[in-house]
């Protein structure tokens, strides 16, 4: 593998900016510093007066999703392709079983479908149902697979809903594991009454999309969730937060010295819910995803969230139906795929949005990018930063390239964009994946199969002091005095 050598940048981790170049071989950063001598035909990157970021990770994708009777456009490949394409080297996927379908038979299919990836990934396995085969599952996965992570769906009724009994056992059993619930939090009773609700009414368009999921619908399973997690003794990561109720779920149990993570997506931090009451229904119709985009005023309290460290990773949920999929709700708003795209743009969004604004310093960007993602899911170092002995994943960042986001110029295969029109300035320029240029300047190098699987070593050291914790504070019997 040939050597590469970046020269004149700035590098900047989460937790400080230097001026240095940085060789890679071999798959891995050899070198960070000043005035060493690149190796006889080495590929010299000029990053002179830009910035050398570690690659980004997004922590929430669905690529060659099999979901509401259709699968996604972007399958491991595309998907993969157009994250480099934007900065973004590693993705954490999910693999979500069919109901009653055992978890290592689904985990297998989702392993096989992703060996086409450009760029390397892991995987959630959610958990739908529960019975002793999925106990024993979760514990080959953690053990055997480098699982460390289980999606739980409070959301999809009479679909992949996980009931509480579900999430009780679940949690319990990645808290033996060592391994990270996660939760897509919305009360799924909740959301199918009002569809149904909405729909015999006759208020069948994309606009009654956020209207049959409130904010209320996702606070509350938010607040339940981490509750459960209490009791359990558990850590609990919630994916995708997008208002401020539920942020403030978060917010209650963090100050109160419980481990809850935050997720939030580019999306909800720059697209309000204005868009599903545009008149093109197709236009609606390609931003429904759930959580819903939300009123305006929520931006401000994900923002906050986000600066302030109760919100601690950016990802994507890039789920990309197109407008042929869409269009199976075209007569019910509840049928239309949810989903939207938005991996190749993630890093740009949030770069424009977040530091161009003073939301963000450079390096809170890098850890709302890929460090705290890394450390969160047990790939630190070897993701999340530029040190020696770390995987060669960077990118290259011009702070004033500027350009305005078109479907037109998109990777991605959903034939649409959620950010159109959107002007940034801040762009990636160079992205290197296991120690290869992927991309240059606009010319895109992905590799068909050359992304690698991600084991996640469990988290024995935290969760063995958070059993402990759990054993102190477990219910007791009370001896009745006579």
């Amino acid at each position: 593998m040939t050597a590469v050598i970046i020269r004149g940048g700035t590098v900047v981790n989460a937790d400080a900016s230097v001026r240095a170049d940085v060789l890679c071989e071999g798959g891995l950063i050899r070198a960070v510093g000043a005035d060493f001598a690149a190796p006889a035909g080495a590929t010299v990157v000029d990053a002179a007066g830009a910035l050398v970021m570690p690659g980004g990770i997004d922590t929430h994708t669905h690529m060659e999703l099999p979901f509401m009777g259709t699968v996604t456009m972007d399958d491991f490949f595309t998907g993969t392709a157009a994250g480099l394409s934007g900065g973004t080297t590693s993705i954490l996927d999910f693999v979500i079983p069919n109901p009653k379908q055992p978890l290592m038979e689904a985990f297998q299919n989702w392993r096989g479908w992703a060996e086409k990836a450009a760029g390397d990934y892991g995987f959630h396995v959610a958990v739908t149902w529960w019975d002793e085969s999925v106990h024993r599952d979760m514990g080959t996965l953690v053990n055997e697979h480098g699982v460390n992570s289980f999606k739980h769906f409070m959301a999809y009724k009479n679909a992949i809903m996980a009931d509480d009994e579900v999430l009780v056992n679940s949690f319990a059993r990645a808290l033996e594991l060592g391994a990270l619930p996660t939760v897509h939090a919305e009360n799924g009773e909740l959301v199918f009454q009002l569809q149904n609700k909405l729909v015999a009414m006759g208020l069948t368009g994309p606009e009654q999309h956020p209207t049959s999921r409130p904010p209320a619908v996702e606070a509350e399973a938010t607040n339940r969730a981490i509750r459960l997690a209490e009791v359990i003794g558990c850590p609990i990561y919630i994916v995708h937060v997008s208002n401020e109720e539920s942020l403030n779920a978060i917010i209650r149990a963090r100050s109160a010295g419980q481990r809850v993570f935050g997720e939030v997506l580019a999306g909800h931090l720059t697209i309000d819910d204005s868009v599903y009451r545009d008149p093109d229904w197709r236009i609606a119709a390609a931003h429904v995803m759930s959580p819903p985009f939300r009123e305006k005023k929520h931006q401000a309290a994900l923002w906050a969230g986000l600066q302030a460290g109760h919100l601690h990773t950016t990802a994507t949920d890039h789920c990309a139906f197109c407008d042929e999929q869409k269009a199976m709700g075209a007569a019910d708003f509840s049928k239309i795929p949810n989903g939207c795209a938005g991996i190749e743009d993630r890093m740009a969004v949030v770069w424009d949005a977040g530091v161009n604004t003073g939301r963000l310093t450079p390096n809170e960007f890098v850890r709302v990018t890929s460090t705290n993602a890394a450390q969160i899911f047990n790939i630190y170092p070897r993701k999340g930063a530029i040190a020696v002995g770390s995987d060669a994943d960077l990118v290259v960042w011009d702070t004033g390239a500027r350009k305005t986001i078109t479907t037109a110029k998109s990777v991605s295969k959903v034939g649409y964009n959620v950010f159109e029109g959107r002007t940034v300035t801040g762009l990636p320029v160079v992205t290197i994946a296991n120690g290869k240029v992927v991309y240059d300047r606009g010319d895109l190098r992905a590799e068909r199969g050359a992304g690698r699987y991600l084991e996640r070593p469990a988290f024995a050291p935290m969760f063995d002091a958070l059993k402990r914790q759990a054993a102190l504070h477990a219910p007791r019997a009370v001896e009745r005095k006579a």
